[in-house]
């Protein structure tokens, strides 16, 4: 790696770091049942309910916990759960919540090989410029037979056409969301974007019918959006969803 490429992703983990740090002070407003109409807390439904058919009684670590919302939920299940995250402002909050996490890159993890039967991560690889060499190291960390799960970004979703179109959200006063560095990863080439040794077992699209959070907040609509995001997760529209998960075997 030369020397200009190195610090590009030096200034990338530099920024990507600040802007979650500045973000924790607010990061779980509409979340664990504060939201309203509960946008959040299905995403993370959805997301912990995926993850759990392959991590029951196994030793897990999640790449990027963040305030350690799901990661508290996931050890419920698991033999073991570990996190880490790039964000010491995050993991103060993690920490308050007695979890195990360190602080650290999704492109460097601290752990050796074979560690964990289960690798996860949610809303995180969409912000990492060097993708490719963070699924390397999710796939490192975990045992043969082993599951890797990713959360990417879908641009064949409503989702991503308003990301594209509309103007970026805030995350304070100061500060939106077009400040972190954001990436759209097709889900039907994604055998492209993950190492060869790992096979895809499951998928499941998040947000497939949804146009914006706030639809989720009105009365009635908000109950048949809910109802219809859960029922079609699973369905071949999966590949539609503005989240896009996938579940990958290590052989």
């Amino acid at each position: 790696m030369n020397e200009r490429a190195s610090t590009n992703i030096d200034e990338h983990l530099q920024a990507t770091r600040a802007y979650y740090d500045e973000f924790a002070a607010r990061y779980e407003d509409k979340r664990g049942g504060r939201d309203p109409g509960g946008y959040h807390d299905l995403v993370d439904d959805l997301e912990i309910d995926f993850v759990r058919r392959f991590a029951v009684d196994r030793d897990v670590l999640e790449v990027g916990c963040g305030t350690g919302l799901l990661l508290e939920r996931i050890a419920r299940f698991a033999r073991s759960a570990k996190g880490i995250d790039l964000s010491d402002g995050m993991l103060e909050k993690a920490r308050g919540r007695g979890l195990d996490v360190t602080l650290g890159s999704a492109t460097d993890l601290p752990f050796a090989d074979e560690s964990f039967d289960v690798a996860c991560s949610f809303k995180v690889l969409a912000h990492v410029q060097d993708i490719r060499r963070a699924l390397d190291e999710m796939t490192r960390v975990v045992r043969p037979g082993g599951t890797v799960v990713i959360e990417l970004y879908n641009p064949f979703s409503m989702r991503g056409f308003v990301k594209n179109f509309l103007p970026a959200g805030a995350i304070s006063a100061k500060t939106k969301e077009s400040a972190v560095y954001t990436r759209f990863d097709n889900p039907f080439r994604v055998t492209d974007l993950v190492p060869p040794r790992l096979q895809l077992r499951a998928s499941r699209g998040v947000r497939i019918v949804t146009p914006a959070a706030v639809f989720m907040r009105l009365p009635i609509v908000g109950r048949v959006l809910d109802r219809a995001e859960r029922a079609l997760c699973d369905s071949p529209l999966r590949y539609f969803g503005g989240f896009w998960i996938g579940a990958f075997r290590k052989v």
